[in-house]
């Protein structure tokens, strides 16, 4: 098994110090949650990001339209979204709701620095620095 980092920051680790933090995390669906490193799976490969370089995560709900037996309905289907400061490194589907609310908590204790949360929207660049120089003004 081959990891790949998310992040430039962390080269310093070896594969064996990886897989064996990796054998001992906690799995949740593609995801392990190790002591240092966030390690999750997509197709053949492990990739890794440490805490320390997570900068925002939050859960993103999609609904998926589906033809059922009795009319149509929506699936929601779970994601944990991991950012830098930039932008999104990963979106990783999870197997559940429960499953998230149980990672999300995890999360608050291995990575406290990371804000938790969407990151909110400011309407056509009139931001709070703007709003401020307004309130001077009067």
């Amino acid at each position: 098994m081959k990891f790949y980092a998310l992040t430039k920051s962390d080269s310093s680790k070896t594969e064996d110090a990886l897989r064996t933090e990796y054998r001992n995390a906690q799995e949740i669906g593609k995801i392990r949650l190790g002591f240092e490193q966030f390690y999750f799976r997509s197709a053949h490969r492990v990739y890794y990001i440490p805490y320390t370089d997570i900068y925002r995560y939050f859960r993103r709900v999609m609904l998926v339209p589906a033809k059922l037996c009795c009319g149509r309905g929506d699936f929601a289907i779970e994601h944990l979204v991991i950012c830098d400061a930039d932008k999104e490194l990963a979106q990783i589907q999870l197997p559940g709701s429960h499953a998230a609310k149980v990672l999300m908590e995890r999360m608050l204790v291995l990575a406290p620095d990371a804000i938790v949360g969407m990151p909110d929207k400011e309407p056509d660049g009139s931001g709070e620095e703007g709003a401020a120089e307004e309130d001077n003004t009067e």
